[in-house]
């Protein structure tokens, strides 16, 4: 069953929920108000999340919510763009970091600034594509997809859920791992691919790809 306002479109209910949530973290179900534990894991990776030193490193944070994973990112040395289509999430992250030198922005997915194409060092995509229906799941890929420059990284993590699921009663919808090969005929590789259990979760089944494009 769709809950979201479909008169809105697939994204259309972010911002009511933002806004119904007055300040309230609480309210906003995927607010962890702190790093997203992926992301900073692979930051600890000195490969990875080293400061930069010749060439600073620009990143992205797709459906950046309330701005921790953002902050992670600039502090670890990348220029960092976090954008939501919710203007209340971005002035609640722009409010929660005063100091922030993270280029918050209001964004559709759906109709990116045209100067972001291929514009990103790393991307990184937690909980977006699950977060929209499964009309729109080629077409969210594809667009994350857009954002990765030549020879860039796309980290993405989300749950799971069984292939012969086709029609999961979201949000959120959760993928299955052939839905995710559709980034691959993008021009994207998988560099490296872990999956994960959380027991007691209703969607136990996590996965986390790191993908490059050449």
């Amino acid at each position: 069953m769709n809950k979201y306002p479909v008169s809105q479109g697939p994204s259309g209910w972010f911002e009511p929920l933002y806004a119904k949530a007055a300040g309230n973290s609480a309210q906003i179900p995927w607010a962890l108000m702190q790093v997203t534990p992926y992301l900073q894991q692979w930051l600890q990776t000195p490969t990875n999340g080293q400061t930069t030193t010749n060439k600073e490193r620009s990143a992205v944070v797709i459906g950046c919510g309330l701005g921790d994973d953002a902050e992670a990112l600039a502090q670890a040395g990348f220029s960092v763009t976090a954008f939501d289509i919710s203007p209340t999430a971005i002035k609640w992250a722009r409010e929660r970091f005063p100091k922030s030198i993270v280029n918050y922005e209001v964004a559709d997915l759906f109709r990116l600034p045209s100067h972001w194409y291929r514009a990103f060092d790393l991307v990184f995509e937690f909980r977006t594509i699950q977060a929209l229906p499964l009309t729109v799941r080629k077409q969210t890929i594809e667009q994350i997809a857009s954002l990765v420059a030549v020879q860039g990284t796309l980290l993405v993590a989300t749950y799971l859920r069984p292939e012969n699921e086709t029609d999961p009663d979201g949000p959120p919808w959760p993928l299955t791992v052939s839905e995710l090969t559709y980034f691959e005929t993008q021009g994207l590789t998988i560099v490296n691919q872990q999956m994960f259990t959380k027991r007691n979760s209703r969607f136990n089944q996590r996965i986390q790809i790191e993908y490059c494009f050449k």
